[in-house]
């Protein structure tokens, strides 16, 4: 019996990830996360050229679909679909603009506090270790929206790194996106 075999349910008919008689259409023991909204990073787009594709620009539209967590007059705070960890929010305009240095002060002043409140939310939930915040500031330096500006609060806990991320290529989120957004929306202060 291989090593990849021994972690497969023993009451399961699913095959073990290896398995190399597998064809086309057949299960093979592995879940699935279908984004495809994620097509035009493929294709080598950028959906945030337009306005009315961008995510940042659409999700305010909707508090639970579009995982808002919190809103104020300038800047609302948002659940990363794609969070490095449970609770990763991104701090976003209203407005669609690009480069932080065409943020109004107003813009800069409400990030700033949307930011001091995410931290304190979070820690008030979960308990978050340290957090790390920052802005990529276009597609060379990271940003997967380049179009539209977004500050990430990325909470951190002591002794949470393990294998799965490096040896398994795995991020593991204890808790639905929905029920994260419920959990942060109700402790964000009015």
């Amino acid at each position: 019996m291989d090593e990849l075999s021994v972690h497969a349910p023993a009451d399961s008919d699913e095959p073990s990830p290896g398995d190399d008689e597998l064809s086309p259409g057949e299960p093979d023991g592995l879940d699935r996360l279908w984004t495809p909204w994620r097509m035009a990073y493929i294709l080598g787009g950028d959906p945030s050229a337009e306005q009315s594709g961008c995510p940042f620009c659409v999700a305010p539209g909707n508090d639970v679909h579009g995982l808002v967590v919190a809103r104020g007059e300038k800047a609302y705070a948002i659940l990363n679909r794609f969070p490095y960890n449970p609770g990763h929010l991104l701090i976003c305009t209203y407005r669609h603009v690009a480069d932080y240095t065409d943020l109004d002060n107003g813009e800069v002043s409400e990030i700033a506090a949307f930011t001091q409140r995410a931290m304190r939310v979070i820690r008030a939930v979960s308990g978050a270790h340290g957090f790390n915040i920052g802005i990529n500031q276009g597609g060379v330096a990271g940003a997967g929206v380049a179009g539209h500006l977004h500050q990430h609060v990325v909470p951190r806990w002591g002794g949470d790194s393990n294998f799965m991320p490096v040896v398994g290529r795995t991020k593991t989120l204890p808790q639905l996106l929905t029920e994260t957004r419920d959990l942060l929306a109700t402790a964000w202060p009015a």
